[in-house]
């Protein structure tokens, strides 16, 4: 890969890693929900009436902004809320790669790779042991409610591989307009007018900012740059670059919040990194060791 394209992923790397710390700082301002719903309305308008609408039915658009739009990120909104911290949550909602497989598996009749297996196991065991965490760190709601937003990326992967080629920046902006009222409606059964009336009417130039940057920084730019290195390179080279992701969030979150992991909450995030690093390295390892045994003989 070229250096240019290479500065192109760092940029997408630390743009999606700090955008932890950055929904940290607009939840503190905004209700989870009521944020759900105002970035998106920044995500879609005016961009809409900017970029062409993807070519496809409006039943997968609706499908794709119900999952990885709507779904995910009110789950991450409210576990964030509810006291996962940034760090952490970059990392455990990477289980994401483990719920594409088995939706793949369970959707799409793919077949489970015994690496993906054991991946998926030495990342369970740590969240398990993230999860066993008796310090109060790390409330359960709040780590089952990170899952749950990774289960619903993974849905929206299976999903996005219905659509074939497709312009990602046209199907992120026009599946944004998919959640807002979800959100809203979401807001106003959740959080109640009178708390979405006091945000609104106090809210600051943090949750402006924040607002921003997950709108236009994290999401647009973000995006739109993955999908020009996609465009350019095969996904098996692409993707592993996400895995740096959680290295960023666990940095920025260190640096910016000041968050510490206790001894037990590092032994889970260095279990949970391993689970993914063989996930995504252990088919193509396997694969030149057989390749390797079979030339010898």
């Amino acid at each position: 890969m070229p250096l240019k394209d290479l500065l192109i992923a760092l940029v997408v790397i630390i743009a999606w890693g700090v955008n932890f710390v950055i929904i940290k700082v607009g939840l503190d301002g905004l209700p989870p929900m009521l944020l759900g719903a105002l970035r998106f309305l920044l995500v879609a308008f005016p961009a809409v009436f900017l970029i062409k609408r993807p070519n496809l039915p409006w039943r997968w658009l609706i499908a794709y902004g119900a999952t990885i739009s709507l779904g995910q990120f009110a789950f991450l909104f409210q576990a964030m809320a509810s006291g996962m911290p940034p760090g952490l949550a970059s990392l455990v909602l990477q289980s994401q790669a483990f719920f594409t497989l088995g939706f793949a598996a369970m959707f799409l009749g793919e077949r489970l790779r015994l690496a993906s297996v054991l991946g998926l196991l030495v990342a369970a065991s740590g969240l398990a042991v993230i999860g066993s965490e008796d310090s109060g760190h790390v409330p359960l709601v709040a780590l089952l409610l990170t899952l749950c937003g990774g289960a619903m990326w993974g849905m929206g992967n299976i999903i996005t591989r219905r659509f074939g080629q497709v312009d990602l920046v046209a199907l992120v902006i026009w599946g944004g307009l998919i959640p807002p009222l979800p959100f809203l409606a979401l807001s106003w059964w959740l959080e109640g007018p009178e708390r979405i009336g006091h945000a609104l009417a106090n809210i600051g130039w943090s949750s402006v900012l924040a607002l921003a940057y997950l709108a236009f920084v994290a999401t647009m730019v973000g995006y739109s740059l993955w999908s020009k290195l996609l465009s350019r390179h095969p996904a098996g080279k692409v993707a592993p670059f996400s895995l740096l992701v959680p290295v960023v969030g666990l940095s920025s979150a260190a640096l910016l919040l000041g968050e510490r992991l206790s001894e037990a909450q590092g032994w889970g995030a260095l279990l949970v990194m391993l689970g993914l690093l063989i996930n995504v390295f252990g088919p193509r390892l396997g694969m030149r060791l057989r390749t390797a045994s079979a030339g010898r003989t």
